[in-house]
């Protein structure tokens, strides 16, 4: 038995994905993070037995060249070939933002299908990203300076731009200005976080805070600079009655990094813990 077909200990996989929230580049081994993510619900998974289906799927992938013959077969690949579809039906399930059981039960929402068909199409060279879009995780597949939009909870179903625009109307429940930021590429970091952040709301909404705060400190592995993901942890740990764990938080990032723009606005976070204390 090799080093990587032994099951990662906790501690392994939180300094993994720590070491890739450290580097500085926009594209990461996307596939591997959210199979580390989603190890760290289901500690019982051999990580190994999924890295090597997500090998068996990528190798199965052929054709391309132009840009349509690429999203035709990267959509046979996942969606006929290896049966993935949207979760429909149960959308709202937990296990449709973890890798592992999306891979196991070969269902689940638009990033984490996303996620897939991103390492997938990567792993033969094809530029493939997500997209800043509102509500409903979309990607951008490019070839030659041309690009198209796809849809990954559809079968990535080509989208013109009247169907961006039906989407925002759906999402949003009334006409909506379809922005030129919506169809920028986004860092692999953000579809991380945006996957995460699916738990989060789950549990939030479910009133289960200890859940919520495992997927925060999940999450700030990933994006240890992140101002936003920090305050909102400090403040749930603080909510909890951890006070004194929200507090070395905000003394550790302002170590970190110390010429961070939110410097007052965490110095008045601290004040206002340090007076719940007194």
């Amino acid at each position: 038995m090799t080093v990587e077909d032994m099951d990662l200990t906790d501690a392994e996989i939180r300094a993994r994905l720590l070491a890739m929230g450290e580097q500085g580049e926009d594209r990461l081994d996307i596939g591997e993070a959210a199979l580390l993510l989603a190890n760290l619900d289901l500690p019982g998974n051999n990580i190994s037995d999924y890295r090597h289906q997500l090998d068996r799927i990528s190798a199965d992938l052929s054709g391309g060249g132009t840009l349509p013959g690429q999203i035709s077969a990267l959509s046979d690949t996942l969606y006929i070939q290896h049966g993935f579809t949207g979760d429909r039906e149960t959308y709202d399930d937990p296990a449709n933002a973890n890798l592992m059981q999306v891979i196991d039960r070969r269902k689940g929402l638009p990033v984490a299908l996303g996620i897939l068909a991103i390492h997938v199409g990567r792993a033969r060279g094809w530029d493939v990203a997500g997209l800043n879009f509102p509500g409903h995780f979309l990607l951008r597949i490019s070839e030659g300076g041309a690009h198209a939009y796809i849809d990954p909870f559809d079968a990535l179903r080509p989208l013109a731009e009247e169907d961006l625009r039906d989407i925002l109307h759906r999402v949003h429940g009334q006409p909506t200005a379809l922005e030129p930021s919506y169809v920028q590429p986004v860092s692999d970091r953000n579809i991380l976080l945006r996957l995460q952040n699916n738990i989060k709301i789950r549990a939030l909404g479910e009133g289960n805070r200890e859940r919520a705060l495992e997927v925060l400190q999940s999450i700030i592995l990933i994006a240890p600079g992140n101002f936003e993901i920090l305050a909102e942890l400090a403040a749930l740990e603080a909510q909890g009655g951890s006070i004194m764990s929200a507090l070395g938080r905000l003394d550790g990032f302002l170590r970190r990094y110390p010429e961070t723009p939110h410097g007052a606005t965490i110095q008045g976070m601290k004040e206002s813990l340090n007076r719940s204390l007194n």
